[in-house]
């Protein structure tokens, strides 16, 4: 793609070479008052991250992005925008490959992993949310198998210019849809990519681990379980089987 990337009206390309963390330069352009739909997009990080403080592979080839929102709310309604976020990458999938969201986050194409997914928030007096840093990295050219990932990487192919104007699209059109229709859609539209219902999962709680069987999302996004011990919510922890 020789012409620059075409994001959505009224959002704004920040365009580098090489970065430290596109998070951190979009945190650093947030709070000074950079506004929504700023995209800090570089072709590489030097000291990218993911959840939990996990490395992020970042070379040359594939799509590293930060996107500033200012979503107005609570901190915990801003925690549904990973929802959002994680069904904008699937968008992005072509339809004859197999995408699976999978809880909170994640994105598989193929049964490999493909994005991640990493959101950082502001939250000002009164828990209200001053921005959010929605941080996208998605495989374009390669998939990086490192020792420490549960699941191999996949790659979406194409341009990562290509794949920049079709993150950012759906991205848009995922926003809008969150505020006009809330979270109860999301949710909806999440399930219907999840692993199915009653699938055996195992999840990580710290140092413990919790075994039951997917039973969905709650109203607020937390997972649901069948254990032997009876349903189970759980609102952070790291999810280590097949579904959702």
């Amino acid at each position: 793609m020789s012409s620059p990337p075409v994001l959505p009206d009224g959002w704004t390309l920040v365009a580098l070479d090489t970065v430290g963390s596109t998070n951190d330069e979009a945190a650093r352009l947030a709070e000074a008052g950079a506004p929504e739909g700023t995209v800090v997009w570089s072709r590489e990080q030097t000291g990218g991250r993911g959840r939990r403080g996990r490395r992020w592979s970042s070379p040359v080839g594939n799509l590293y992005t930060s996107t500033i929102l200012r979503p107005a709310c609570g901190a915990p309604q801003a925690a549904e925008l990973g929802f959002v976020a994680a069904l904008a990458v699937a968008d992005m999938v072509p339809a004859d490959r197999q995408v699976r969201v999978k809880w909170p986050n994640d994105v598989l194409v193929d049964g490999g992993k493909i994005a991640g997914i990493l959101l950082e928030s502001a939250v000002g007096d009164g828990g209200r949310v001053l921005h959010v840093v929605a941080g996208i990295g998605v495989n374009v050219g390669f998939a990086p198998q490192l020792p420490e990932m549960r699941y191999p990487g996949a790659a979406l192919g194409g341009t990562v210019e290509a794949a920049l104007e079709k993150l950012t699209g759906a991205l848009a059109r995922r926003l809008a849809g969150w505020r006009r229709e809330g979270f109860a859609a999301v949710r909806a539209n999440w399930l219907a990519q999840a692993g199915p219902l009653g699938a055996e999962v195992d999840v990580r709680l710290g140092e413990g681990l919790v075994r039951g069987r997917f039973a969905g999302l709650d109203p607020e996004g937390a997972l649901l379980l069948d254990t032997a011990d009876g349903p189970r919510r759980i609102v952070s922890g790291e999810l280590l089987g097949r579904a959702a």
